[in-house]
Parts: structure tokens; sequence; C-alpha cells
């Protein structure tokens, strides 16, 4: 995602928090966490979706994928990966020796 997509995350997520983290993360458990923080209050809704995004934003830029330390709080593989999706798969980087 580019610049733009990312700004119209935040506003999206700053309208309805619970939307922001589905786009992100797709049905999960962050999601479930998420609805429920937002009918507890609209503020905690915030701080929760804000922090996935963040995690999500950040992985995402440095490109981590599997093996990774899940984030704390933070139960979604997209989310965890960056929205990169490795399925299992252990990438390896290859070393040619000449």
């Amino acid at each position: 995602m580019g610049f733009m997509a990312d700004v119209l995350l935040l506003l999206i997520t700053i309208i309805f928090p619970p939307f922001g983290v589905f786009i992100i993360s797709g049905c999960s458990v962050d999601l479930l966490i998420n609805i429920a923080l937002t009918s507890l209050g609209y503020f905690p809704g915030h701080i929760h979706a804000f922090y996935l995004e963040y995690v999500y934003m950040q992985r995402r830029d440095y490109g981590i994928l599997e093996p990774y330390e899940p984030a704390p709080g933070v139960y979604s593989d997209a989310i965890n990966t960056g929205g990169r999706r490795a399925y299992g798969a252990l990438v390896v980087e290859e070393t040619i020796v000449a």
C-alpha cells in the first residue's frame, strides 16, 4: 500500500475502528477484540486499532516473514507479517558462491 492508502486507512479507523481492523486483518480474533473494545467505549477501540495498524505498517515496511516473533496482543498472522502471508513456508535466502 502506498502513502495515500495508509492515510485512507487511518481516516477510516478514526470514523469506525473495527472496519479499519477488518481491512488489515480480515475476520480474525483481532477484529472481535476490537469490536468488543469499541462497544465498551469509543477510545479503547481506537487505541487497539491504531496499535494493530502500527504493527502492520511497521512489519510491512521491514518485510518480516516467518519465522517471526508475534507482537504482544496481536493474534492475526496477516498483521504479524505485515500483510505477507507465507502460509508456513520458511523463506530462506540463497547465497551464490562463485
